[in-house]
């Protein structure tokens, strides 16, 4: 059956229509979907961190274990509201393999290391415009995801599917964080069909909330996920205990919904039954959101799409819930004292690495000449051919953000260890 809800300029891929191999039966978001899962980025996902470094023990989270439960919990509420929305119907239907595909690709830009990783390769990035992890998502997408210029040559409807932000580097002097790279103007350009962004849209905070329905549900899909899942990890290796929780409460302005749900988190921990708990939270999480009408005022580009004309609206008591296991997990997990030194080895080790790389690579003298090769022949080559620092200076910070934990880590130790490493070594 067709389905209006999409159009062609939904389909619209960036780079232009590619022939379609003889007898291909899949339909545009379904490619979109193939291509992401088939790449040594997505696979990369299995050894970043989630909350605890990747190879600590087998049943904590990953990137890649973290992308697929999102993909999963974005497609069952994609099928809910295809069933139960009076907005929507068999012929005007949200795409579940669209949802998919963004869900899965959501957290594909993420560097080595969690947040921690973000925030480091920001700061070096800093002179050079910068790192954001949704920025770097969009530049594999478009970009370096089969190798330099070789994108995956995605949809509009899945480039505005993981697009959260929409404000260039630089258009605020305050935005420090939650934007694109300054040179992704023309994707942002393909992604509004090339129309500006209306005066109620200003750069900041109002044009980052500007999001497509897809996209909304890919945001919640990812609360969700993290949200009851670092819980689940932080239980499981021993940071949230019952008296840490008892004690962090105590010390909190709660309100009573929010003292019952932690009552209820007690009670799943001493009956050893956190996982079937958050099994269960997970489905109350789903159900919570509805579809709704744009507002008049808040409907640019609903003319051009249906994907702009709808809006999620979240249960005001699930949206409480959910920001009170971030709380929770922030205070008791992040902030705790062992990760805190976890996160300052890694921004050491991404530190140094950096700093390696630009001495060599960024800012010689004469780049190319009469130094150590720490790159591959193509990233050499690509770096020596970018025309200024900045340039240079993103292809490094491509080759340290794919990075995965242990190859940050392995990097490193062969670069400053003397005990580590032997001519034998293969990564």
């Amino acid at each position: 059956m067709q389905n209006d809800f999409y159009g062609d300029c939904d389909r619209e891929r960036i780079e232009g229509e590619a022939a379609l191999r003889e007898g291909e039966h899949r339909g545009p978001f379904q490619i979109d979907r193939d291509r992401i899962i088939h790449t040594s980025a997505f696979r990369r996902l299995q050894n970043k961190t989630q909350v605890f470094f990747s190879g600590e023990y087998d049943f904590y989270r990953t990137r890649l274990t973290h992308s697929i439960e999102v993909a999963q919990i974005g497609r069952s509420l994609c099928d809910r509201l295809n069933r139960t929305s009076p907005l929507l119907g068999p012929g005007h239907c949200l795409d579940a393999d669209l949802v998919e595909a963004a869900c899965l690709a959501h957290d594909i830009g993420h560097p080595p290391f969690g947040h921690t990783g973000e925030r480091t390769l920001h700061r070096l990035m800093e002179p050079y415009g910068g790192f954001e992890g949704n920025a770097q998502t969009l530049r594999i997408l478009t970009k370096i995801l089969f190798g330099p210029g070789r994108g995956m040559n995605p949809t509009r409807a899945l480039l505005d599917g993981v697009l959260k932000y929409k404000t260039l580097h630089g258009d605020v002097e305050e935005q420090r964080n939650h934007f694109l790279y300054a040179d992704q103007a023309a994707v942002l350009d393909f992604v509004t069909a090339g129309r500006p962004f209306p005066r109620s849209l200003p750069s900041g905070a109002a044009r980052n909330g500007f999001r497509s329905i897809e996209c909304r549900i890919m945001d919640w899909a990812d609360d969700t996920a993290y949200s009851l899942h670092d819980i689940a990890d932080g239980i499981e290796a021993g940071f949230i205990r019952i008296d840490g929780i008892e004690r962090w409460a105590s010390a909190q302005p709660l309100t009573e919904s929010e003292g019952k749900r932690l009552e209820e988190l007690i009670a799943a921990i001493r009956r050893g039954r956190v996982e079937s708990t958050v099994g269960k939270k997970i489905g109350r999480f789903i159900g919570a959101a509805e579809l709704v009408e744009a507002d008049s005022s808040d409907a640019f580009l609903a003319d051009l799409s249906a994907r702009h004309r709808y809006r999620l609206a979240i249960d005001p008591g699930v949206k409480e819930e959910c920001a009170l296991y971030k709380r929770l997990a922030l205070d008791l997990v992040f902030r705790s004292r062992q990760l805190q030194q976890l996160d300052r080895k890694s921004d050491y080790i991404l530190s140094r690495l950096f700093g390696v790389f630009a001495e060599i690579y960024i800012v010689p003298d004469k780049p190319g000449r009469g130094h150590y090769r720490l790159l591959s022949d193509e990233e050499e080559a690509l770096v020596f051919s970018q025309p200024d620092e900045a340039a240079r200076a993103r292809v490094v910070c491509d080759v340290l953000a794919k990075m995965t934990d242990g190859i940050a880590s392995r990097t490193y130790r062969r670069l400053f260890d003397a005990d580590f490493g032997s001519i034998v070594d293969l990564v």
